[in-house]
């Protein structure tokens, strides 16, 4: 189940009172969230920090009641600095990991690397970092301006 049908199935029987019934068919599944930063290479000592910091978040979400009553779930690939590689990662995390959205990228090399692969399949991006510029995608937020 998509985190769309999650968030209108939630939506749904929150307007018809039945929240409980349906939360427990709808949360039977965590929201997968894809972790994608370096754990190896040389760009590893930027990006593990952030995959501590996704994780982190993930648990205090988690402690909270996650997302609509749904756990979340961490799925963290290393694309280990190879901007090929980020590519196959994010191809893998979304069809064979069957993630609702991913967190990553440091560099613009490994977003434009990743972002047919986003495109094509219709994934979600949060890409935490400022870029250049002169880019505009639906599939993607870029968050580093916020």
């Amino acid at each position: 189940m998509t985190t769309f049908t999650k968030l209108a199935a939630c939506a749904t029987a929150a307007l018809m009172g039945s929240t409980s019934l349906v939360m427990a068919q709808v949360c039977a599944d965590p929201v997968k969230v894809g972790v994608l930063h370096s754990l190896s290479g040389t760009m590893a000592i930027s990006e593990t920090t952030l995959k501590d910091t996704m994780l982190m978040l993930i648990d205090a979400q988690n402690e909270k009641g996650g997302v609509l009553g749904c756990e979340i779930e961490a799925v963290v690939v290393d694309p280990a600095s190879d901007w090929p590689l980020f590519a196959e990662k994010a191809r893998e995390l979304l069809t064979v990991n069957e993630v609702d959205v991913i967190f990553g990228n440091w560099t613009s090399v490994s977003r434009k690397s990743v972002l047919p692969v986003i495109e094509e399949l219709n994934g979600l991006l949060f890409y935490p970092v400022q870029y250049e510029g002169e880019e505009s995608s639906k599939n993607v937020f870029y968050t580093g301006a916020a």
